[in-house]
């Protein structure tokens, strides 16, 4: 469907009031809890400065920007603003998505903190099933927290960027086709996987970038003792640590997270002589497991979650 066939959407979103609501928080909160049927929410460009959250209650809901560029939820809140002690950082929030199967694209969501604000999040995703479809997610530490607890979530030709950990939490997420960029000299990951869940952050086929003044970034330091991230098929930039990883000052972690590689190439590439000796590079055979069906997919979503199903195999 075109962006232009608004009669294909449950609500339009207008800033400018030309539709049924003016707030993206409005329309997701005039949506009916637990639907049968997807809830469909399209939303005009314009810059839509508010926090938004979409329910636990307010699962199935399409929010379906005009143009990723143009259609902007913002927002600046940061860990010191909030004043909620050693746990502000969750309340940093531009854009929490709380509903299962939840599906966004065309949309950018950012935290306009500042480089200089500490932690700010741009998208908080605790949903199962969520997914994310050329977006764009702009902020600088800790940018998206992909997060609960069995929680499996797909980005796919999606723009992240950030300085420090911008990547973290502990869901099982996808990234897909997606360009990572480094705006700092920091870490783009900073995984919490649960010790019992098998995956964590999977990119394939990503690139990954900086600006130009960057140029030592390591994928990932463990926030949790299981911190588990593979990049397969991926293009690292010349401003990857040779290194790649980093333990986070605990060598206790080196036993039990688990950083692995398949067929990067580019500057920043594994060269098998230089990464830390306690990540490792794939075999063809065991990249297989990382396969996004097996990573992604349980035995009872083609029956009971078939647009996730289709989301993560056409």
């Amino acid at each position: 469907m075109s962006a232009g066939d608004h009669e294909d959407y449950d609500y339009v979103v207008d800033a400018d009031g030309d539709g049924d609501y003016e707030r993206i928080q409005a329309a997701v909160d005039g949506a009916k809890s637990f639907p049968r049927e997807r809830v469909s929410i399209f939303v005009r460009e314009g810059v839509y400065e508010e926090k938004v959250t979409v329910h636990s209650w307010n699962p199935k809901v399409d929010l379906v920007g005009e143009s990723a560029a143009d259609t902007i939820i913002t927002y600046d809140d940061h860990f010191e603003s909030i004043g909620r002690g050693r746990n502000s950082t969750f309340f940093t929030y531009t854009l929490r998505v709380c509903g299962d199967d939840f599906r966004a694209r065309n949309l950018t969501v950012r935290n306009t903190a500042g480089p200089d604000a500490g932690q700010a999040v741009a998208l908080h995703t605790e949903a199962d099933r969520a997914v994310f479809e050329n977006c764009r997610v702009l902020g600088n530490q800790d940018t998206v927290y992909a997060a609960g607890a069995g929680a499996r979530q797909y980005f796919a030709d999606c723009y992240v960027e950030g300085t420090t950990d911008f990547l973290f939490g502990g869901a099982t997420a996808f990234f897909e086709d997606c360009r990572i960029h480094s705006k700092a000299d920091s870490y783009v990951t900073a995984a919490s996987t649960p010790e019992r869940e098998p995956f964590g952050y999977v990119f394939e086929g990503c690139t990954l970038t900086a600006d130009p003044d960057v140029s030592e970034v390591y994928l990932g330091r463990p926030w949790r003792d299981h911190a588990h991230v593979a990049v397969l098929r991926s293009h690292l930039g010349e401003h990857v640590h040779p290194a790649g990883w980093h333990n986070w000052s605990r060598p206790d972690a080196e036993e039990t997270a688990t950083y692995v590689e398949y067929d990067t190439e580019g500057p920043g590439a594994r060269d098998g002589g230089e990464r830390v000796d306690w990540a490792s590079e794939l075999t063809a055979t065991e990249a297989e497991a990382y396969a996004k069906a097996n990573v992604l997919l349980r035995e009872s979503d083609e029956r009971f979650a078939p647009n996730w199903y289709r989301a993560v195999t056409e």
